[in-house]
This record gives C-alpha cells, structure tokens and sequence, in this order.
C-alpha cells in the first residue's frame, strides 16, 4: 500500500472512529453529519468522499476487511466439509465484528431511522462467500442449500440476541445455531 492509499485508509478509519464515538455517547439521532466531520478534524466534503451517507458509516466495511475476508475463506483447509469450512468463516467474520457489532445494535435499536436503513455491511461478504463456495464445492442444490442454512443460522442467533447481552453470548448462539443447522447438512 503506498503512502496515498495508506493516508486515505486512515482518514476513514479517523471518520469511522470519531462517529462511532459520538453515537456511543449522544446516540445516532443526536449526531449529524456536520458533527462527525468536526471530529474527525475534516470537511463535510470530505466526509462524503468517504461515506454515502450517516448509516454507511455505521455499516459499511473497513476498506481492508474484503481483503483479510478473502484469506479467511482460503485459509480452509481442502479437505474440511463445506459446512465445517462456512462456519468456521461465520464464526471468525463474527468475531472480527466484536468491536462494533454490540454498538451497531444498540443504536439499530436506539434509532427508528437507523433500523428502517436498508443498508446492509454484509452483502459483499454474502456475495465473496458464496463465489467461493460455488468455486469450492459447484454450483449445486446443496452448495446453495448449505449457503442458506448459514444465512439462516446467523439470522436466528442476531435475532435472538438481546440488545443487554454480552457479545459473547451473541457468538455462543451463533455457534449452536450453527451446530443444529449442521446437524441436518451431515445428512446431505
């Protein structure tokens, strides 16, 4: 990474760091983008270089995660079963998100306008996961299957989570969840 990049990797990171800040402090309505950009010693301009809008930079990926993602889903060794390898990919994305996911939650629930967002961190994973799977074990009922159940196995573990609870019991559901869902894959 060269000096430019590295200087624009941090400038996210600084803007990233400054909101997250005020919201943990005021709460996400309280905070506007003007106050963010303030913080974060930077231009509303500038901001919006980095950020769409005030939810993306809630949600929006660290501009290396793609990259560290990647090397977890190849990290897999050859022979582990799809479903092993998918969860243990579930597992260790969870648990890089141990900083600001508890966050993330409490403001979806602090902040109607937050949870109405239909912005989404998790797409480009979805969409890097499931290319790698289909490169791993084909394009097939079971490779889409198995895709499905990891959706819906995290899904259930984040719904349950109560926004009070601990992280760690956020990542210990997510585990049983997937745990029972892969007792049915052993079947396939």
């Amino acid at each position: 990474m060269n000096l430019r990049e590295r200087k624009k990797l941090e400038a996210w990171r600084a803007i990233r760091a400054a909101a997250l800040k005020l919201f943990a402090e005021r709460g996400y309505d309280a905070v506007n983008v003007e106050q963010i950009a303030a913080a974060a010693n930077v231009s509303r301009a500038t901001y919006f270089n980095y950020f769409a809008s005030k939810e993306a930079v809630v949600f929006d990926q660290d501009p290396q995660e793609r990259e560290t993602l990647r090397a977890m889903m190849d990290a897999r060794p050859t022979g582990e079963s799809l479903w092993e390898s998918l969860s243990a990919i579930m597992i260790g994305l969870n648990e890089r998100l141990a900083d600001r996911m508890p966050l993330q939650r409490r403001l979806k629930t602090q902040s109607p306008a937050l949870a109405q967002s239909t912005q989404d961190f998790g797409e480009q994973f979805r969409a890097d996961l499931t290319d790698w799977a289909r490169n791993r074990a084909g394009d097939s009922l079971t490779t889409t299957l198995q895709l499905n159940l990891l959706s819906a196995a995290t899904a259930t573990a984040y719904q349950t989570w109560k926004p009070d609870e601990p992280f760690e019991e956020y990542l210990h559901r997510l585990r049983e969840c997937l745990r029972q869902a892969g007792a049915g894959v052993s079947a396939l």
